[in-house]
């Protein structure tokens, strides 16, 4: 992707481009341990109209640099080896099941007189390995997520029914892939809360609590409104990634206007007393439509013997949505779906009105929003909690932040420091701009601060953000 710099003078014409995907692929060394037979041990690659030479030279390369750096520490292998030109990140999903991705560096093209070639600059230390090594993660949690782990499919079909798996997942989850729109964030993974009165909590659990007492197959529940998370009946690290697939594929790909009352034209149906907009996000469009499907997207949890397979029901009203799942042994038919519809249609419809009005008077006994004079984010690592004010929209195709991409950068180097040591930390950083950086780290929790004080000295930043800390998060930090 190409981008204009925004200080580039008219005269020079400056081009800047942003990091992007050069490879990715999957392999296991031991598919192949002759010579002669090294493409058995390439389960995917990307893109796949390399010549299979190049393929079997580039994972060849990245099997001797994790062989080569383990006679250094067994234990701890290769996670990323630094070029200029590129970065390459390597991560062992699961026993000799090795994912690699290599990323081509930032540059900036600068032109040059006399009709010379333009000179290129990589800025390689713009790319940053704890941000790029949690993609690779993430990209592997995503795979999990809906297929289950790669000795499963071994275990169930050989490597005839693992290499499709990998090829109809990765194909498309890899279009999703904007490198450029990666940054602390990512690294967090975390859940962003929705804050809710006790009251309006325990209607929701009682919601929760009728519909699998009323629904019995129903094995998990996970509540969200506008995006963020109220309630999971799931562990921690599985609501982790489906939360990120909710807010960042399945809820953008059907995003509406918000309703407003009842002369929407979507579905005003009423059921008794109710007004019913409740609607299936996963599995049949449309209830009445004789040539609806119900078939549902099936996702694979933790459990203490492995994991589980499960029909994953995604349900929507308004702006609340439910997510049910059901064991994938169960065949859902158009009764249950009809059933689930009439019992969780009217009841969700009406919570999402009684939240919508909790919230905005909320909002309106705060007072009206001004714009702060510093933007935050904070993560905890003990709930996943995650906060944002410096981003205005995150999906996976588009990162929208209000500060510099050079602000950002900072806050990444500030968590790679704090990843370095076990103690509570507070780094304080002037940036080239009119901006000063905070960064708190205290028992398992992570502040960053972006301050906009041109005037401001060290003492004075200090005491600004333990009033940030006294009123927006007091009883959190213990740092003095």
């Amino acid at each position: 992707m190409l981008i204009v710099s925004p200080r580039m003078a008219a005269v020079t014409q400056e081009k800047q481009y942003t990091p992007s995907l050069l490879s990715f692929f999957v392999y296991n060394p031991s598919f192949g341990p002759r010579e002669g037979e090294e493409e058995k041990k390439i389960l995917f690659y990307h893109p796949s109209e390399v010549e299979k030479n190049e393929k079997i030279r580039n994972v060849g390369l990245c099997e001797a640099i994790v062989q080569f750096t383990r006679t250094f520490c067994p234990t701890k292998p290769a996670k990323s080896l630094h070029t200029q030109k590129n970065r390459q990140f390597f991560f062992e999903a699961e026993d000799s099941y090795w994912i690699v991705m290599i990323v081509k560096n930032p540059m900036v093209e600068k032109p040059n007189k006399d009709g010379k070639p333009p000179t290129i600059e990589y800025q390689e230390e713009e790319v940053l390995d704890t941000v790029y090594g949690a993609v690779l993660r993430q990209c592997y949690s995503m795979y999990k997520l809906f297929n289950g782990t790669f000795v499963r499919a071994m275990e169930a079909g050989g490597v005839e029914l693992l290499i499709p798996k990998l090829e109809k997942f990765f194909y498309r989850y890899l279009q999703t892939l904007h490198l450029q729109s990666c940054d602390l964030l990512d690294v967090f993974g975390g859940i962003s809360f929705f804050p809710l009165d006790k009251m309006t909590y325990l209607k929701i659990q009682s919601f929760v609590n009728r519909v699998e007492e009323n629904l019995r197959l129903v094995k998990y529940t996970a509540f969200l409104y506008n995006d963020q998370l109220i309630w999971s009946g799931l562990e921690q690290d599985d609501m982790r990634i489906l939360y990120k697939y909710l807010t960042t594929s399945l809820f953008p790909r059907h995003s509406e206007p918000e309703l407003t009352g009842r002369d929407s034209a979507l579905r005003p149906e009423v059921s008794g007393n109710l007004l019913h907009y409740g609607r299936f996000l996963t599995g049949p469009a449309n209830l009445k439509d004789p040539e609806a499907k119900f078939r549902f997207p099936r996702i694979f949890v933790h459990t203490e013997d492995g994991s589980e397979e499960l029909h994953l029901i995604v349900y929507k009203a308004m702006s609340a949505a439910v997510c049910f799942m059901i064991s994938a042994s169960v065949e859902l038919t158009r009764e249950f779906c009809e059933r689930l519809d009439a019992l969780v249609g009217p009841q969700l419809t009406l919570l999402a009105s009684d939240i919508c009005e909790q919230f905005t008077l909320n909002r309106r006994i705060s007072g009206p929003d001004k714009e702060p004079q510093f933007k935050f984010i904070y993560f905890n690592h003990m709930n996943l909690a995650e906060k944002s004010t410096i981003h205005m929209r995150k999906t996976a195709s588009v990162s929208l932040t209000s500060v510099h991409p050079d602000l950002m950068k900072i806050l990444g180097d500030i968590n790679c420091d704090f990843a370095r040591v076990d103690e509570d930390e507070e780094v304080i950083v002037k940036a080239m701009t009119d901006y000063w950086v905070v960064g708190k780290k205290s028992d398992q929790r992570e502040l960053y601060v972006i301050l906009n004080q041109k005037n401001a000295n060290l003492i004075e930043v200090n005491e600004e953000v333990k009033r940030l800390c006294a009123t927006q998060f007091n009883n959190i930090f213990f740092l003095d």
